[in-house]
């Protein structure tokens, strides 16, 4: 059970059906198997940092709800937190807004050795941005040739990009938002825009795909992850994360020669 990159162009089916993953391992299962995959995250990022050649970044988008915080608790819970930067998203500032849409984005980009995380992201400026008509057509329309030459010079610079569409059915997400009215873990998470952005679903969905076949490329390629279940997510991304890390051969740098004499010799 692994992800599949979309192919650029292709029109992604973004239905329930595509929110789950028939014949999954049951629950206990899956989590053993995620444990084991952390483990192996564990050893791959701490080579990883050490080799320094590459940074890896892995960008989150999905509908409220859709475990975008989840996945960081799990899946980066099991990377040494020196080695790792987590940057959300939200609304950009008057600052922001006075710089192009990147801007703001390419601050945070992880430099060489670490791994980080978007939770939400470049992406809003065609997604949020063009739902909630922020701006006109002429400007949004724009902006996804402008985001993969953003992405390849990244890529061409050592940045391994990987982004996740954590997919949920229209019946998991009202379930989940339910769910936090009751919690109040959760309640202070609940919005009413969480509320008008689940009226323009289909809106949504458009756009959701219209980013997957326009911005999946080779040296950044797009993963719908199916999320209704929240065990079936955090071990697909697991999963993808490792296969990432391992197609990299992160190696530790052998140590220099003055510095192997000098302790041998030290008191």
């Amino acid at each position: 059970m692994r992800l599949h990159a979309v192919e650029g162009s292709e029109r992604v089916p973004l239905g329930n059906k595509a929110a789950r993953v028939d014949g999954a391992p049951d629950k206990k299962e899956l989590e053993a198997l995620t444990r084991e995959l952390l483990t192996q995250l564990t050893d791959l990022q701490d080579a990883f940092h050490a080799d320094g050649r590459h940074s890896l970044l892995l960008i989150l988008q999905g509908r409220d709800a859709s475990g975008k915080d989840g996945v960081i608790k799990s899946v980066y819970g099991a990377f040494n937190p020196t080695g790792v930067r987590v940057a959300a998203f939200g609304p950009p500032t008057a600052l922001e807004l006075r710089h192009d849409f990147l801007w703001r984005v390419h601050q945070v980009v992880p430099p060489r050795g670490m791994i980080g995380v978007f939770n939400r992201s470049h992406y809003e400026d065609v997604l949020a941005v063009r739902v909630r008509k922020l701006a006109p057509e002429s400007i949004w329309k724009e902006r996804f040739e402008q985001i993969n030459h953003f992405e390849s010079m990244l890529h061409a610079n050592g940045v391994v990009i990987r982004k996740c569409f954590l997919h949920i059915s229209q019946d998991e997400q009202r379930e989940r938002l339910l769910s936090r009215l009751d919690d109040p873990r959760k309640n202070w998470k609940f919005r009413v825009e969480d509320l008008d952005d689940r009226a323009l679903w289909d809106d949504y969905t458009e756009a959701y795909r219209d980013v997957l076949s326009k911005c999946s490329t080779p040296s950044a390629p797009w993963y719908v992850v199916p999320s209704d279940e929240k065990a079936v997510r955090n071990y697909l991304v697991a999963q993808m994360l490792v296969d990432t890390l391992q197609a990299l051969h992160p190696t530790y740098p052998s140590m220099q020669p003055a510095v192997r004499d000098a302790a041998r010799n030290f008191t």
